[in-house]
């Protein structure tokens, strides 16, 4: 009996060991080591960052020229429009980290900023099209309206995207298990040799095509990559890892909170104080002013 309760020891040990201590699954189940995470899921993480670099860096890295040439501004309207653009889309991940921590957590702020990506590059695609319809020389005012619209829409969506996306990989790690440890430190390094090739291909084929061929083309392209990314994904959902944290309220929230408290604690302190006062039969100090 003894060497038989020894061998289920034995055998359940393994299915112990198995389980990531501090992740679950998509429907909130403890996750299997060898199911989930590590580079099963991290590679769907990277080609959505690919996917995502290629369309920010197909409008950013030409933005200019379609300003000066469809559009019809000058040079000086159109560096001021890009750098006020680039500002914006640079300060929008302190807003979408923000969302994601307090509301919606990184799988879900990436799935509506993937979304946001699609529906900004697809108005893209229409404002190039309504001017290749178009015969007059200037463009007309729903062309401008739908693009500059559309711009501010890619930019809100790169702010879900950058905070979350490579955080949410890092999460598919055990930094506790010393083999996928070493694996983390190997996917920041693939991550950014993938950063960098996005850039490379958009830079060397999706600005020829814009200068070329066709803006509204130019503009598609990185629409249809964003739709097949989000699919790619959301494939890889059933294999993802996500962090419990032990406490997910709103860190607003939390720091006001502290406030509160600590003003409770002086409304406390100083009751007490004046207690032990009236107890021991000492007479607060009134000052000279009860005697004007």
């Amino acid at each position: 009996m003894a060497l038989g309760a020894a061998a289920i020891s034995d055998a359940e040990a393994p299915l112990l060991d198995d389980t990531v201590e501090g992740s679950i699954d998509f429907k909130g189940r403890p996750v299997s080591r060898s199911k989930s995470g590590g580079w099963k899921s991290a590679s769907f993480i990277i080609g959505v960052e690919v996917a995502e670099r290629f369309a920010y860096y197909g409008i950013s890295s030409n933005l200019i020229s379609y300003l000066t040439g469809p559009l019809g501004q000058s040079t000086a309207t159109a560096a001021e429009n890009v750098n006020v653009w680039s500002g914006t889309a640079s300060l929008l991940p302190l807003l979408g980290g923000f969302l994601a921590d307090s509301f919606l957590g990184r799988y879900r702020m990436i799935i509506v900023a993937s979304v946001l990506y699609i529906l900004g590059l697809g108005c893209l695609s229409l404002s190039a099209l309504i001017y290749s319809f178009d015969s007059s020389d200037s463009p007309p005012q729903l062309q401008i309206v739908i693009f500059f619209f559309s711009l501010y829409i890619v930019a809100l969506a790169q702010g879900g995207h950058k905070p979350c996306v490579q955080a949410f990989g890092a999460d598919q790690f055990d930094e506790q298990h010393p083999e996928e440890c070493k694996a983390k430190s190997s996917f920041f390094n693939w991550w950014y040799f993938s950063f960098c090739a996005g850039v490379m291909v958009t830079l060397a084929v999706l600005n020829y095509i814009q200068d070329n061929l066709s803006w509204g083309l130019g503009f598609g392209i990185p629409c249809i990559v964003m739709c097949l990314a989000l699919i790619v994904f959301l494939l890889g959902t059933n294999a993802y890892r996500f962090r419990l944290h032990s406490d997910e309220r709103n860190p607003f929230l939390r720091i006001s909170r502290v406030f509160v408290r600590a003003a409770r604690n002086w409304q406390t302190t100083t009751s007490l104080i004046s207690m032990e006062a009236e107890n021991q039969g000492i007479l607060p100090y009134e000052g000279f002013q009860q005697y004007k």
